[in-house]
């Protein structure tokens, strides 16, 4: 972190501080959590439905911190800067703290596979630039912060993943970041509970326009039906990318390589590339265009696009396939679901080889809609041939329901415990292809670690 005065960070959050003998003191680092303080440290406590950081603003003096921010009265004689919102003065603070950098920001959204395209942006972007990148679920209000935080005089870009489940969240986060190249994934059902529907979806997702200079330049799926809308209604330079509609960038020759790989034949302008992409799922040729555009608009050769695409790797349990010693493969995609990334998870293991066995978990945030996407996702599963449908979770009763509908091999539990202690053993054979899918909450790991064990 570029060391930054107490002085600058009561400016910058509107606050004030406690002695003006603390003016000139410097700050290296800045820190929410009372476990992560080192000497020197800048803490903000933050309050939550279940807890309050300000109960520890004198431990963080203990451990080292160099000064608090606080909303509230404190006894302390050290450095204390007073604010209304901790939870503001982040925000603000970040929004600071990124100004001190004349470098290209990289904003990405979306309802389904921002996290894959930023990772796969930044694979990209690193064959030319120092390129700092959002490192796992550090997305929100609290994270792009502290992700910002991290921003040093050798970083030459930032690629920041911008994730909500209301409306204003992405507006702040534009806010602090100003992105000068948006990336929107698509438009899907994720958060629908709280949004309402996917206009409203929509909605929340353009908030990443909303502190974006006119002359900045927006990377959208043509492929997908709500951002279609936008075509010829943004005030930025839009480029497109595709598989079905030809636009900007679009892609073609696409071949499946099993649950492995993916490949596929990438035309951009006058240019046109060959590219592997090492990981399955041809909504993974939609990441890679949206990178290529990246790419290409910050001066990359088709040569370094090419090959960041092929170095990607991606975060884990995202799409991760492992293969046992005993033979199973495992598709371990258990950091998130929903309806459209469950169905291209079904999509890839349709390819695998072996007994194809889908263990399918609740998805969240779907409101009223919940029963019906979970009973249209079982359908699907069978629909694909899948010769076993393992659903586990109170909703996925629901998803259950749609395999059995169309005369799926389905089975049903209602917790993962009582899966792993009776079904894994029954059900999953060894030398299957295997799919493990769920929203985080349902914490699916345990069965991908359960059977990489003993299959």
């Amino acid at each position: 972190m570029k060391p930054i005065t107490l002085k600058s960070v009561a400016q910058a959050v509107n606050g004030k501080i406690s002695d003006e003998k603390y003016n000139d003191v410097v700050i290296e680092n800045i820190t929410t959590d009372t476990r992560k303080i080192s000497e020197g440290d800048l803490f903000i406590p933050l309050k939550g439905e279940n807890f309050d950081g300000h109960k520890f603003i004198e431990q963080a003096f203990e451990k080292g911190a160099l000064c608090c921010l606080s909303a509230e009265n404190t006894e302390s004689e050290k450095a204390v800067i007073y604010v209304s919102d901790t939870r503001k003065a982040l925000r603000d603070l970040a929004e600071y703290y990124i100004s001190l950098f004349d470098i290209p920001v990289v904003g990405i959204t979306g309802s389904v596979g921002k996290t894959t395209t930023k990772d796969m942006i930044a694979s990209v972007l690193m064959q030319k630039y120092n390129v700092l990148k959002t490192e796992g679920n550090f997305n929100n209000e609290i994270g792009l912060p502290l992700t910002v935080f991290k921003i040093t005089e050798d970083t030459q870009v930032a690629v920041l993943e911008m994730g909500m489940n209301s409306f204003g969240e992405i507006h702040n986060l534009s806010k602090i970041a100003k992105p000068d190249i948006a990336v929107i994934t698509n438009v899907g059902v994720s958060h629908i509970e709280n949004l309402g529907s996917r206009e409203g979806i929509l909605k929340a997702k353009c908030e990443i326009f909303d502190f974006m200079k006119d002359n900045r330049t927006a990377v959208l799926n043509i492929d997908n039906d709500m951002l279609q809308t936008l075509e010829g209604k943004t005030k930025f330079n839009t480029l497109w990318y595709g598989v079905e509609n030809k636009k900007d960038i679009y892609a073609d020759n696409i071949v499946k390589n099993g649950v492995e790989s993916i490949s596929c034949d990438i035309h951009m302008k006058d240019e046109n590339f060959s590219v592997y992409i090492p990981v399955p799922g041809e909504h993974m040729v939609l990441n890679a265009m949206a990178a290529a555009l990246v790419g290409n608009k910050l001066g990359l050769t088709v040569a370094e696009i090419k090959r960041g695409i092929e170095e990607f790797v991606p975060t884990k349990m995202r799409m991760a396939v492992i293969k046992t010693e005993k033979g199973t493969t495992i598709i371990n995609d258990v950091y998130n679901a929903n309806p459209v990334s469950m169905k291209a998870g079904i999509d890839v293991l349709s390819g695998g080889e072996g007994e194809k066995i889908c263990i399918l978990g609740d998805m969240f945030e779907l409101g009223q809609f919940a029963k019906e996407m979970h009973y249209d996702t079982g359908v699907y599963a069978a629909q694909k041939k899948i010769d076993k449908i393992i659903c586990i979770g109170e909703i996925s009763k629901s998803m259950y329901e749609g395999a059995l509908s169309l005369g799926g091999n389905a089975f049903y539990f209602e917790t993962q415990d009582e899966f792993i202690e009776k079904g894994i053993e029954e059900l999953v054979s060894e030398g299957a292809t295997v799919l493990v899918k769920a929203s985080r909450g349902m914490h699916f790991e345990k069965t991908a670690e359960k059977i990489q064990e003993v299959k």
